[in-house]
């Protein structure tokens, strides 16, 4: 499959590029190949149950894109659409950003994550000025929290029982890098 607007992440065929509304059926299978493993910490597989809503949050985050607010980006590997990573929220005015991923079984333990993590956090620091990216991550997520500390963030608490998730309250740790600290560390 060849993309327009790609970044590659390696050498192992692992490309980033945008998830727009126009992908909302390869985005679906996605998420119904990783719907229970994605579904552990994060509520986006309870949010694209079908076709409909799917294209519902892609189009979302089109808007944040327009607005300013917000981006999203697929993680592709040989072709197949196995992840991605976002800013969830972007204010760009405060120089603030949050980001975050997801990935499916059959791509996990390759760094992609944190390949692609890398790349958004670079454009956001370099291209628009942002001065602190966050990363919240449900204390439990071990991977998530190790992507966090790979990418040189700062643990900077814990939020007890703060994300209701599935009948459950889930701790949430925020990390964080600045913009001077991630320039450094480069």
């Amino acid at each position: 499959m060849k993309h327009l607007f790609a970044v590659e992440l390696g050498d192992d065929g692992a490309l980033l590029g945008p998830l727009e509304p126009w992908r909302a059926e390869e985005f679906l299978a996605h998420i119904e190949r990783g719907r229970e493993h994605i579904g552990r910490y994060i509520g986006l597989p309870d949010l694209v149950t079908d076709l409909e809503s799917g294209r519902a949050f892609l189009r979302s985050y089109a808007d944040k894109a327009a607005a300013d607010t917000g981006r999203l980006y697929g993680i592709w590997l040989d072709g197949l659409l196995v992840g991605g990573v976002l800013f969830r929220t972007m204010d760009v005015p405060r120089g603030i950003a949050e980001a975050g991923c997801w990935l499916e079984p059959a791509a996990v333990g390759r760094g992609l994550i944190t390949r692609a993590v890398r790349v958004i956090i670079d454009w956001a620091v370099e291209e628009r000025g942002i001065h602190r990216v966050e990363w919240w991550a449900a204390a439990d997520n071990t991977a998530s929290v190790a992507v966090a500390r790979r990418l040189g963030m700062t643990r900077e608490g814990v939020l007890r029982e703060h994300y209701p998730h599935r009948g459950r309250r889930l701790d949430m740790e925020i990390w964080s890098v600045l913009a001077p600290e991630w320039r450094a560390a480069r």
